[in-house]
């Protein structure tokens, strides 16, 4: 009986061991492939998961837009077995990706009808904007929120196939004729909570935000006006998104723990079957070669169906090569400020008054100084204000000065209210540099850059009796110089393709007021139990609905564009002067940007409308990009998802010929690199455009033609240009091995201007 009682033991214990170790897998499958004997290429893929087990449920999704094949729950041993048939393109598992966390209408120019759209009135594009649907990836929506507001708005689209799924605390009877679609994936994130998901009650399966940031990403995107908006008084005024007749339909893919790859799939999945004209998705993983890359080959398929996918290029600045989302298909978007900010002060001790921002909305401290604080020891638990870190005794009823990074900067501050501290100044290190990044606090807060930081600290650990006495200034407007490309913005060069300028532009991410959940206060924190409709929030994840609205409007306005033709528009359109007429500068260090850390420059959406000329490429140019890469067919096959696609026709000898907007030139071994590119007229019949060059002396640049003649609209004209690294030339900036300059095609009407990044060794 003992040796029955073990082995059941045993076997459970098996069992338990076996179901622990399963892991979400996405399998690629060669549909074309399908056995005649199945009706459906669903019933294949769950015919190929049945042979390995004898759980249904282990079949999470099926693929068959954006991606052709499943995911599933599987030990290593069952996904490694799926390696070896023929049919099998890859099985890869399941990457967590993490999301890249008023007034940027008027900053942008939308509410300037002025030169909107080659002579036509606003009032045109706003009624071709309502045929516009845009997709968000995101948290899901709080459609209560005014931002949904349908007043005014025509009949949804004919073509759209999406719908309203019904879920917890969601009805379909929210959505309406501006928030036409909303949808919840969260099967991934089930699989990899291990059951916890129902246990979480904050957590809703269905679209219903209760994280705030999908609500305030689909806002900037395509919000509609509303009046008298702020965040607790702070931003005030009339809040609007960027296209604000268009559509939007929500996808939840992202859950407290990240946005898991096998939901983000199934969103973009359905998005492109729905019918979507544009895509949103402010997240982000690490970056890695295409065919492995599940946002990058759901992206390619979008692009394909006409469909322009803009993606935030992550938080990881200004760290170099720290980019998300680098396909070449995908508009890949940094951040800069707004000339808006939200100043505080902090009169200190000894008469000094250092400035920072807050967006703290509380009583204040009132007239008299406090006690200043900065770590006792040398402990950098406390210097950062980490949980748990600061001992009560030492820090109650004074002023704490504390270190940015690895929490977040609400947090600091709960932890120093939690000690009985009565305030916090939130100082930046070397990593954050100068740039400023206001909060909603849950005490008074002043947040400095680093220089100022370092006076504090130095104040602080020199002074007798250090005192400090915060106060706060508001809201302020017409700030100079702006914008200034933010410090957290991530930064080239590209890693998977150096060939491959990126990012392509920046647009508006930093103090972004938008709608917000009612879920959850303004800090995100449990503890903050206050109320808002409209949050200020900083990121990538800011930047990118922006050019995402954008591209709206520019697809109303002409909807025959590709989406590629619509990027190009928006990156040779770009600006690099900010409104001091300087050229951009960087928050990380106050000196000048790169186009490693702006790309093109900053969205400029009147001129995007009418470009001039435009950079497009085609399905068979993104082909033969690949082709370049030396990827097997097997990866071919993977990314482009079409039967007997090959590499034996046109195919590149180098990434770099593809007929992008920008040059990202390596020379490596080489003196000369040479690239032609293709310029398709969308101005006026009789245009003629001349060559302007711009560049380090180390290196010689030679445009043939120099002067381009469009006969006609639509005509095509390439231009061939040489770059020749100089012997013995000087490089720009050694430390980086980079150095920057451009090459402008103009007339009396437009500029169409390419930056391009040099590279003697590759990084």
């Amino acid at each position: 009986m003992a040796s029955v009682v073990w082995l059941f033991s045993f076997w459970f214990a098996c069992l338990s061991l076996s179901v622990m170790a399963k892991r979400t897998y996405i399998v690629q499958m060669n549909h074309h492939q399908k056995p005649l004997s199945f009706a459906t290429h669903d019933d294949w893929y769950s015919a190929s998961l049945q042979s390995l087990s004898s759980s249904s449920d282990d079949l999470l999704y099926t693929y068959s837009t954006a991606y052709h094949g499943f995911a599933a729950a599987l030990v290593p041993e069952q996904a490694e077995a799926l390696r070896k048939s023929e049919s099998v393109l890859g099985v890869y598992e399941e990457e967590v990706y993490n999301l890249h966390t008023t007034r940027s209408p008027e900053f942008l120019g939308l509410d300037h009808e002025l030169g909107m759209w080659a002579g036509h009135p606003m009032q045109n594009l706003n009624v071709a904007s309502q045929d516009v649907i845009i997709g968000v990836l995101d948290t899901g929506v709080w459609p209560e929120s005014r931002s949904f507001d349908d007043s005014g708005m025509t009949r949804v689209p004919a073509g759209w196939r999406g719908k309203c799924e019904e879920g917890l605390d969601f009805k379909a009877s929210v959505c309406n004729k501006k928030l036409i679609g909303a949808r919840s994936f969260s099967k991934g994130y089930r699989m990899a909570s291990s059951g916890n998901f129902i246990t979480k009650s904050k957590e809703k399966e269905s679209p219903r935000d209760v994280d705030g940031h999908g609500t305030h990403t689909a806002s900037t995107a395509a919000g509609a006006h509303v009046s008298n908006a702020s965040l607790l008084g702070y931003a005030s005024g009339t809040a609007r998104g960027m296209a604000t007749h268009a559509r939007v339909a929500a996808y939840k893919v992202c859950w407290s723990t990240g946005c898991f790859g096998s939901d983000i799939l199934a969103g973009m999945d359905r998005a492109i079957a729905d019918g979507v004209d544009v895509l949103s998705l402010s997240l982000g993983g690490g970056s890695g070669e295409y065919y492995r890359d599940t946002i990058a080959i759901g992206a390619f398929t979008a692009m394909e169906m006409g469909i322009f996918v803009s993606c935030s290029a992550g938080n990881s600045g200004p760290n170099k090569a720290s980019l998300a989302n680098v396909a070449p298909w995908i508009m890949t978007v940094g951040a800069g400020t707004l000339d808006r900010d939200f100043p505080a002060y902090a009169l200190l001790g000894n008469g000094k008054r250092i400035a920072g921002v807050s967006l703290y909305s509380g009583q204040g401290m009132g007239k008299e100084p406090v006690s200043l604080v900065y770590s006792k020891g040398n402990s950098s638990a406390s210097n950062l204000c980490l949980p748990g870190s600061l001992e009560p005794a030492y820090v109650r009823g004074k002023v704490v000065v504390c270190d940015r990074g690895i929490n977040a900067r609400v947090e600091k501050g709960w932890v120093v209210r939690d000690a009985g501290g009565v305030g916090m100044i939130l100082a930046n290190t070397a990593m954050s540099g100068e740039e400023l990044v206001a909060d909603s606090h849950l005490l008074p807060a002043v947040a400095v850059g680093k220089k100022t930081g370092d006076v504090l600290r130095a104040y602080v650990k020199s002074a007798a009796n250090p005192t400090a006495l915060l106060s706060f200034g508001g809201t302020v407007l017409n700030v100079r110089p702006s914008p200034v490309v933010a410090a957290f913005s991530s930064r080239g060069p590209n890693m998977v393709t150096p060939q491959i300028l990126k990012p392509d532009l920046i647009g508006p991410g930093v103090n972004i007021l938008a709608a917000w959940s009612e879920a959850l206060g303004p800090t995100g924190l449990e503890k903050d139990t206050r109320k808002t409709q409209f949050n200020i929030m900083s990121g990538t994840s800011m930047s990118c609905p922006h050019i995402s609205g954008v591209a709206a409007l520019i697809k109303a306005a002409h909807p025959d564009w590709s989406p590629s033709a619509i990027k190009s528009a928006l990156m040779t359109t770009a600006y690099t002067r900010d409104n001091t007429k300087s050229p951009l500068r960087d928050a990380a260090d106050g000196g000048f940007s790169t186009p490693f850390a702006h790309g093109s420059g900053h969205v400029n959406p009147q001129k995007a409308l009418s470009p001039g000329l435009l950079y497009d490429i085609s399905s068979q140019g993104y082909v033969a990009f690949l082709c370049s890469l030396g990827y097997s067919a097997q990866h071919l096959q993977a990314v482009v998802k079409r039967p007997n696609v090959t590499c034996s026709s046109a195919m590149f000898t180098d990434p770099g010929q593809l007929n992008y907007p920008s040059f990202s030139v390596l020379f490596g071994s080489k003196r000369v690199v040479r690239y032609t590119r293709e310029l398709t007229n969308v101005g006026a019949a009789g245009s003629v455009y001349n060559a302007t060059v711009a560049g380090p002396p180390s290196v010689g640049v030679t445009v043939r033609p120099a002067t381009l003649l469009f006969k006609n609209v639509g005509d095509k004209k390439r231009y061939t240009v040489t770059f020749v690294a100089k012997k013995g030339g000087k490089v720009q900036n050694r430390t980086s091995r980079s150095a920057f300059g451009s090459i402008v095609w103009s007339n009396a009407q437009h500029q169409v201007k390419s930056p391009v990044a040099y590279a003697w060794t590759q990084l």
